[in-house]
């Protein structure tokens, strides 16, 4: 890359300078988004064309090939077989969880390996889980920021829903695991948003922070004050969002269809086809009153006028369900709505009129949306991973979204820790036997507010052997249960009188077990000679961009410097980088950046002494070189080459902890 020359005073961004950067993380149902807070201001980091959103969209390829963001969306309209979207949805799901159009799946589901076990989806000819396909978008999203930076990054904050079990939260680590990233934290998606928030504007007080995205929905409050974020209540929905939306006018319009006498049930790549137009008519409604829109199924076309008045007739039940949740949280913490100082928009599906509408009501004031609710959550995401790298001192104090307990005789449910309780946190019960001569203790871990077990979630089982002989009642089994920051849990139970214990960091159903992890990871070192290659060709063309973005920005200055001939030479040569970075050889880029570089030496020299003799101008020596920037001090000590070539090399091979 040609010189980059500094004005005295003047900086390079943390970008060019900072290494071991952790970025923040928002993988969304519908979009994801990375930030960086590397310097003073977070930044979401963008593409070349300036977008920050990358939909939440998988293509699988024949030859292999795997694309994520908006050409996996495009890929929808002509081969949605090969596309998958709204993977969060099944993150720590079972088959009987997901959600049908006109009786079909959107997916092509297979069955678990064992009883219980994650979901499955058959797409061409792989079969993945949720935790693999969520692995792929993590992947792209590691990609940008290493382009953006110019540097590797395996470390990263990463937002879940607040309503997320302790299943999706350990599917949730294990797919960054997959993608290269070590989990500093996962930070429940309403915190972030309020860290992002606070931290913005100062804020102090009681906030709601509503989050409605594509496939769950979260209401906490928080108490923001001198820095502590302290999550007072916490209430939500992890099969509530956008997505259906999607499916009540769906479900509509199939049924328009039916009235017109086209009765045809959609395959799944057509149902994938009908929720991405009915995606397209809400978010165009969001903004005009009315339009038309066109479905095509099994050759039959048939035409939808549909209006923002009929939307929202649609989707009110399901936004009184959010409202009713939000009221139950204020009264968990003991609050009335009008003691909340603001309510922060968090989530593509608050863009809807009729949800600022209702909040307005419900709270009394006007919801805070001069912040975007799509970007919000990957900003304080950021911020918590710069305060996790550097030890700044912002305080997280959140809480469990749902009670912890312990499976005791008839089915019933001994909660341990309640719900909404700060974490990290450790509490403990004793429990006893039941029979006389009793020697071992089955324990079943559970999530939920049900009394039964039958109504509550199964997190996992383990025995405790070894306890005395004793009559029923007698013995004294200590049952600790721990949160850690990430919200996963560990479980011991000790007797008390002769100290056998045990204990289980609860793997819950719907986990990813150890033997798969170990597969999925040697399938990763087993392609890593052709993942190196992939990779050393995009830093070949990260490279070849900033050499040219380099030049037309020195010509541009300082183009007067270079010779008619120089010109000519370096144009011609940054034409052809650009026909190479658009093909698949390595070599053939790097050799025609080297010559860039060679060809506009004399070129930077003349730049770097124009530099240094505007800075010796009407100076000594020794005011010059206590006053000049750094960099303009190494630029004068650089010898007579007068180029530097910023790298992006990185080691050969992710770190996986």
């Amino acid at each position: 890359m040609l010189l980059q020359i500094h004005e005295p005073g003047q900086t390079p961004t943390p970008h060019a300078t900072e290494r071991g950067v952790a970025i923040g993380i928002d993988l969304g149902t519908t979009n994801s988004v990375v930030a960086i807070a590397a310097g003073e201001t977070p930044e979401v980091l963008r593409d070349e064309n300036g977008k920050a959103l990358v939909p939440s969209v998988v293509a699988y390829g024949e030859d292999g090939s795997v694309e994520v963001g908006e050409g996996a969306r495009r890929r929808l309209l002509d081969d949605p077989g090969a596309v998958v979207g709204s993977i969060k949805r099944l993150m720590g799901r079972a088959a009987g969880e997901l959600k049908h159009l006109g009786g079909t799946l959107p997916y092509e589901v297979e069955p678990a390996d064992d009883q219980g076990g994650m979901v499955r989806i058959r797409v061409q000819d792989r079969r993945l889980s949720p935790v693999e396909v969520s692995a792929d978008i993590l992947r792209a999203l590691r990609a940008r920021a290493e382009t953006s930076l110019g540097q590797t990054v395996t470390e990263a904050v990463v937002t879940v829903p607040a309503y997320f079990d302790d299943a999706a939260r350990s599917a949730t680590k294990d797919a960054a695991r997959l993608a290269g990233l070590t989990v500093l934290r996962l930070v429940n998606e309403p915190t972030a948003a309020a860290l992002a928030y606070g931290l913005d504007k100062g804020a102090e007080g009681l906030y709601a922070i509503y989050d409605l995205g594509g496939g769950t929905f979260d209401i906490s409050l928080l108490r923001l004050e001198k820095g502590v974020f302290q999550v007072l209540a916490t209430g939500g929905d992890a099969a509530l969002g956008g997505d259906d939306f999607d499916h009540l006018i769906a479900e509509r319009f199939l049924a328009e269809r039916k009235a017109q006498g086209l009765v045809h049930r959609p395959s799944i790549g057509e149902a994938k086809q009908v929720l991405a137009a009915v995606r397209l008519a809400k978010e165009c409604l969001s903004t005009q009153e009315r339009g038309e829109w066109r479905i095509e199924l099994g050759g039959e076309t048939s035409r939808h006028a549909l209006d923002r008045a009929t939307v929202e007739s649609l989707i009110r039940p399901l936004l009184a369900r959010t409202l009713s949740i939000t009221q139950s949280a204020l009264e968990d913490a003991g609050f009335r709505p009008t003691e909340v100082q603001g309510v922060v928009l968090v989530g593509g599906s608050t863009r809807l009129p009729l949800v600022r509408r209702e909040l307005g009501t419900l709270f009394g004031r006007e919801p805070l949306a001069d912040i975007d609710p799509d970007e919000v959550v990957a900003v304080g995401a950021a911020l918590q991973a710069r305060a996790l790298t550097r030890g700044e001192g912002t305080l997280l104090l959140d809480v469990t979204p749902l009670s912890l307990g312990i499976e005791t005789m008839g089915g019933i449910v001994e909660k341990v820790i309640p719900r909404n309780s700060p974490i990290p946190v450790a509490m403990a019960q004793e429990f006893t036997t039941y029979q006389d001569g009793q020697t071992g203790m089955l324990l079943h871990v559970v999530q939920g507010e049900r009394e039964t077990v039958a109504e509550c979630r199964s997190l996992g089982r383990f025995e405790l052997k070894g306890i005395p002989p004793l009559t029923a009642g007698a013995a004294r089994i200590r049952v600790t249960f721990a949160v850690d920051a990430d919200g996963l849990l560990t479980v011991s139970a000790e007797e008390k009188t002769t100290g056998v214990s045990a204990a289980i960091e609860v793997k819950p159903s719907y986990g990813l077990g150890e033997d798969e992890m170990a597969r999925m990871l040697r399938e990763s070192m087993e392609h890593a000679q052709e993942d190196m290659e992939r990779r050393l060709l995009i830093e070949a063309r990260v490279e070849a961009e900033r050499v040219l973005l380099a030049l037309a920005a020195a010509l541009k200055a300082e183009g007067e410097l270079a010779t008619p001939e120089e010109r000519a030479q370096l144009q011609n040569l940054a034409h052809e980088i650009r026909k190479a970075a658009a093909g698949a050889d390595r070599d053939l880029i790097n050799g025609l950046v080297e010559r860039l570089e060679e060809t506009g030496r004399p070129f930077a020299q003349r730049r770097v002494d124009r530099a240094l003799q505007g800075a010796l101008a009407g100076h000594r020596l020794d005011e010059v070189e206590a006053d000049m920037a750094p960099d303009a001090r190494a630029a004068a000590g650089s010898g007579s080459s007068g180029a530097a070539r910023t790298s992006s090399r990185v080691p050969a091979a992710p770190r996986n902890d």
